[in-house]
């Protein structure tokens, strides 16, 4: 049987940019089409937060922002349109009060909508999502290499008592066994901790730390030598809180650090990722409220087309 043509973003030399449908990339929604290859699901919820809320809204602010991609990627030769069927699957109604059914119903939707075989790339929402989505994964791969962009480490115990916040998805991850403990990778950590302790626990949790810092210092090519070196022979999952940028180039976000990577630079080492096994990827943690021009909105937008690039090339033929 012959497989069908991927249908693709609306034509913009037809409909201007600023028109069409209110979906990624202005992609078709995922009941139009036969079955997706990739999903694009939004997960509009952000009661796991600790510091500035609003990333409920940033599913739809990363949509907004999306408008202007096009599809031909040149950076990577690439036209992650045409290659697969990507389809915007929506977002899902989470409970904003109870955040323990709200980890259930994401782990629930997530796995249905994988079920025939996609792969998602989620928008958050806040960086709790991720626990929900590594337990879905895990059951069909076991545990995975985890590759996370951020400022923070996320592998903090509690805040005020409670194990799940956007702090603390990869500690709980890591303790029911989600994580390849070998293989995992922090990417783009500064800002002060609460004590040394922190990063001696995050090291026995399985990750290794490439800091901000280091971009300076050892350049984008060895950033990504090492990264592709720790995250080799296995399945990939990549989250990328959009607060691993510096606050120049992402101010709408809840938790923000100084001394950040640029948007070239966080590009650059996603584009790193093909050939790896990435079975999934996130964006978290973009809050509108916060965002001005849509600076945070537009470079989260990019992270998702350069993660559809990456799936689009490892599923082509050698």
């Amino acid at each position: 049987m012959q497989e069908q043509t991927p249908i693709g973003p609306v034509d913009a030399t037809r409909v201007p940019r600023y028109g069409g449908p209110a979906t990624f990339a202005r992609l078709p929604r995922i009941d139009e089409v036969s079955r997706a290859d990739v999903a694009v699901l939004g997960v509009p919820f952000d009661s796991g937060v600790s510091y500035r809320p609003g990333a409920r809204f940033g599913p739809g602010h990363v949509r907004a922002g999306s408008k202007l991609l096009r599809p031909y990627n040149p950076a990577l030769d690439a036209t992650p349109f045409g290659t697969q069927q990507v389809a915007d699957a929506g977002d899902i109604g989470v409970n904003p009060f109870d955040l323990g059914e709200a980890i259930e119903t994401i782990d629930r939707e997530v796995t249905t909508l994988r079920a025939d075989g996609a792969q998602l790339l989620t928008i958050g929402g806040d960086h709790t999502i991720a626990l929900p989505i590594l337990r879905s994964l895990a059951r069909d791969h076991g545990p995975v290499a985890v590759l996370h962009f951020d400022a923070h480490l996320d592998t903090w115990d509690t805040y005020f008592g409670a194990p799940y916040t956007h702090g603390t998805p990869f500690r709980r991850a890591s303790e029911e066994g989600l994580i390849d403990l070998e293989r995992s990778l922090h990417t783009g950590i500064r800002g002060p901790l609460y004590s040394k302790q922190d990063l001696e626990d995050d090291a026995v949790l399985g990750f290794q730390v490439i800091r901000s810092d280091d971009y300076e210092v050892d350049g984008v090519r060895s950033i990504v030598e090492r990264m592709r070196a720790r995250l080799a022979g296995g399945p990939v999952y990549v989250s990328v809180d959009i607060d691993v940028l510096d606050p120049a180039h992402a101010p709408g976000t809840g938790t923000p650090e100084a001394g950040g990577l640029t948007s070239r630079e966080l590009l650059n080492t996603l584009r790193g990722l093909v050939g790896l096994d990435v079975v999934g990827a996130d964006i978290v943690e973009v809050s509108p409220p916060y965002d001005h021009a849509e600076l945070t909105g537009i470079a989260a937008a990019h992270v998702g087309y350069e993660l559809l690039s990456v799936l689009a090339l490892n599923r082509a033929p050698a």
